[in-house]
């Protein structure tokens, strides 16, 4: 306190010169009217710049949160324009005809409508994921098909999403035969070429043309019968030689494939009812036979 007071003692005279001095300018301003237009006027000015700089600066620093927001906006605004361009493609598209055969084979059957929402094409083992799960009814063992013909069939199931082995998948064994033939096989992935898959175990006396078409054989819950999977691009030589091998081109495009439907077929519940009864009649006989042997 003593070191202010000191202060104040020493530059006092200076001081008493500013108070002195405010108080001129305020006689003067005050009271002359042309003094006092310009004081106000360059007061204005200043308070009007020091303004616009200030708002400026906020402005600056607020560019963040706009960008953000105008990001935010521009990405609703691409998926929805998405979304009409997809639609309207849906709309315009005219089915081929083997778009016509799959939903004239499948017009007894319930389809679920999904969408692909993951897609692996460069792997051994693809796998494909779509946006319908359990709370839709799909459930695993069920089919998929789409405007080529089949995808593949349902593995996994969660409540929202499920997981599909498609017939791009070494692990995909699907039942087929050759549409008027009668010969039938089991379709399966080479590995190599996206669109190629082979069947085997054909009989040598059978006279398989190329350009035949190939369809799922009905011998399972999975599929009905009928429904197009591809055309034989060639005929060769099993890996044994003791039959022939179908060259296969597939009729789906994995590479662009969008839309699919699951096959929810109506006769589901009764064949797992049958499961279920076999496998409690499998484990009674081994019961049965423990029983015996003790």
């Amino acid at each position: 306190m003593k070191t202010f007071l000191d202060f104040l003692r020493k530059y006092n005279f200076f001081f008493l010169f500013l108070l002195l001095e405010a108080v001129s300018f305020i006689l003067l301003f005050r009271f002359n009217s042309y003094q006092g237009s310009v004081w106000y006027t360059a007061a204005n000015n200043t308070a009007a710049t020091v303004n616009k700089l200030y708002y400026e600066a906020m402005s600056y620093l607020n560019l963040g949160d706009v960008n953000g927001r105008l990001t935010h906006q521009n990405t609703l605004l691409t998926q929805e324009n998405a979304y009409l361009r997809a639609r309207l493609g849906e709309l315009s598209h005219q089915p081929t005809p083997t778009e016509l055969n799959v939903r004239q084979t499948l017009a007894n059957y319930k389809l679920l409508d999904a969408v692909v929402v993951s897609n692996s094409t460069k792997k051994t083992n693809n796998y494909i994921v779509i946006d319908k799960g359990s709370s839709d009814g799909v459930r695993p063992e069920m089919g998929v098909v789409g405007g080529g013909g089949v995808v593949g069939i349902v593995y996994l199931t969660g409540p929202h999403y499920s997981l599909v082995i498609p017939v791009t998948n070494r692990k995909s064994s699907i039942s087929c035969r050759v549409r008027g033939l009668g010969f039938f096989g089991y379709l399966q992935w080479s590995g190599e070429k996206l669109l190629h898959a082979y069947v085997n175990d054909i009989p040598r006396y059978a006279k398989i043309k190329k350009g035949s078409i190939v369809e799922t054989s009905g011998y399972s819950a999975v599929f009905p019968p009928g429904i197009f999977i591809g055309r034989v691009n060639s005929v060769g030589n099993s890996p044994d030689g003791q039959s022939y091998r179908l060259d296969i081109t597939l009729g789906t495009d994995f590479a662009t494939l969008r839309n699919v439907c699951v096959v929810m077929t109506p006769y589901q519940a009764e064949i797992d009812t049958l499961k279920a009864h076999a496998a409690e009649q499998d484990t009674h006989d081994a019961l049965n036979g423990l029983e015996r042997i003790q």
